[in-house]
């Protein structure tokens, strides 16, 4: 069974999650973290600091060797809100590689919200209704509105509590005058979010990360956290947990619900010790003590702002959503293959129209693609990956037209590559864009700019998808007919596609077919002929 290894940089602290394959569903191994405070210079320089930097290399260096000692088969490392606002990010992400052979992948905030829901979604109970996730980082936080575990929004906005305690709170105790203007802050950005997210019939709010974690615990301590779940209409319907339940063990106790009331009551109290004080509150803990004032004022009024009455903790995150993505990556069989899979071309459907581009037109290329794909597999040995690039680059190539017809291949080739489309990296869509680029007259040049965030070794492969997709948009040139049957016939040295005619014929397809033999004898080695059948 294969091991998948998770390893999450955050702005405060690195997580290593390692997992094992039973039965088509994750069996954790091994977990560990260690708090690096990445973000810290990030956010009052603009630059990741030497310090920062070895402090995580040696997190690294101690997740590799967990890494070697399970034998794990595949591994996925991921960077958040530092490393993209750091302008010295490339820098740490050449050192990363260097020292341990590792490519941290800078992920958006928005990608980041999506790994979160799909990692919670998994296997955190009572989801299936109408869910708000909330994820305060060390840089970021993201909000998620969530339907039958399906994502209707997300918003990644800058209120991470490392961020906020740099920014707003950089004497101990926190000054009043800094506390007034990180909640101004705060409360501007909420009313963004507010805007795309409307947490309407609510049946349950999720928070996750470090912060949340040190709330609830420090709550249930207290013997005030609720053992409750939301209604709809957003009231608290239950009796606090008795202090004696509270004394049970940290998993039991912050099974409950975080009340909001709760939270703002926390929030105040801390704010106005010094840190050896924090320090010492149940739950919180020296690390977490630097930042938790900030942390629980971002709770404190998003739950307010929202008209929440409270949270329930989930120790499930981002690298949680990074092993379940490669689950179903990896294992067609695992329910999480269908879930990615409907997410992933749900968001490529939703690129398109929001490019002016209707779905339904695009069919007939895709469809093509597809077969040509499935038909042609022994000639262009392209891997399996390349399938779902190529239907995506299909439905996406005329996006471009969005911006200007004139040179609107190039047009596409950058709205691609710069869309969030959720589940592809931003190495795939690079890919995709590339295949969708070269659709006009132009054809691949090394050291073309759709071509330069490319690895040298993938360019071979990109110059075959972009080949069949010619061919696929050729067999669909004239719109007002109906689809033309093809049938692929491959030999030593020539390729046939044979062509039923259509109502309408079949002539200005061939032409077109016929124009790109050259460049298919160029890529493929071998002769091209498009014939009736």
């Amino acid at each position: 069974m294969p091991i998948f290894a998770a390893i999450d940089i955050g702005s405060n602290s690195c997580r290593l999650k390692i997992a094992k394959v039973v039965a088509h569903r994750l069996k954790t191994l091994h977990e560990d973290r260690e708090v690096t405070r990445l973000g810290a210079s990030v956010f009052e320089s603009g630059l990741v600091s030497p310090e920062a930097m070895d402090a995580t290399l040696r997190a690294l260096k101690r997740f590799q060797r967990a890494v070697q000692a399970h034998g794990v088969d595949q591994i996925r490392v991921v960077a958040t809100a530092a490393m993209r606002d750091a302008r010295n990010g490339s820098a740490f992400q050449a050192w990363v590689k260097a020292e341990t052979g590792w490519n941290m992948e800078i992920i958006s905030g928005l990608e980041e919200g999506r790994l979160i829901h799909r990692g919670v979604m998994t296997t955190e109970p009572g989801t299936g209704g109408r869910v708000v996730l909330v994820d305060v980082g060390g840089g970021s936080c993201e909000i998620t509105l969530s339907e039958h575990r399906r994502i209707k929004e997300t918003v990644s906005v800058p209120l991470g509590a490392v961020r906020l305690t740099e920014e707003f709170l950089p004497v101990d105790p926190a000054p009043a005058e800094g506390l007034a203007r990180m909640r101004q802050f705060i409360t501007r950005e909420l009313r963004r979010v507010q805007r795309k997210i409307q947490p309407d019939n609510v049946s349950l709010v999720i928070a996750t990360s470090g912060t949340a974690a040190a709330l609830a615990e420090a709550i249930a301590a207290s013997g005030k956290l609720a053992r409750v779940r939301l209604k709809p209409a957003g009231k608290l319907v239950g009796k606090p947990v008795p202090a004696r339940v509270a004394a049970r063990s940290r998993a039991e106790a912050m099974s409950g619900i975080v009340p909001a009331h709760e939270v703002r009551k926390l929030a105040s109290k801390i704010a106005k010790m010094a840190l050896p004080v924090r320090e010492a509150v149940p739950g919180i803990g020296p690390r977490r003590a630097e930042i938790i004032v900030a942390g629980a004022f971002v709770y404190a009024e998003l739950l307010e702002c929202f008209g929440l009455a409270g949270f329930r903790y989930s120790g499930l995150g981002l690298r949680d959503g990074i092993l379940t993505q490669m689950l179903a990556e990896q294992d067609a069989r695992a329910t999480a293959h269908q879930e990615f899979e409907h997410e992933r071309w749900e968001s490529v459907l939703a690129t398109a129209r929001r490019y002016g581009v209707d779905p339904k037109q695009a069919e007939p290329v895709r469809a093509h693609a597809v077969q040509l794909f499935n038909s042609l597999k022994a000639l262009h040995k392209l891997p399996p990956e390349y399938e779902n690039w190529l239907v995506a680059a299909a439905v996406l190539r005329d996006t471009g037209k969005f911006i200007n017809h004139q040179g609107h291949h190039r047009h596409t080739q950058y709205i691609i590559s710069s869309s969030e489309m959720y589940g592809y990296t931003p190495l795939q869509r690079t890919v995709i864009s590339a295949i969708a680029r070269y659709q006009g007259k132009s054809r691949p040049q090394p050291g073309d700019r759709a071509l330069r965030n490319i690895p040298p070794e993938e360019h071979k492969n990109v110059h075959r998808a972009v080949v069949l997709l010619r061919l696929a948009v050729a067999l669909n040139q004239d719109r007002a007919s109906d689809v033309l049957r093809v049938a692929a016939k491959v030999y030593p040295k020539r390729v046939y596609l044979e062509l039923q005619p259509g109502r309408t014929g079949a002539e200005l397809e061939l032409w077109s077919l016929r124009k790109e033999a050259d460049y298919f004898r160029e890529v493929f080695g071998r002769e091209f002929f498009a014939t009736l059948a």
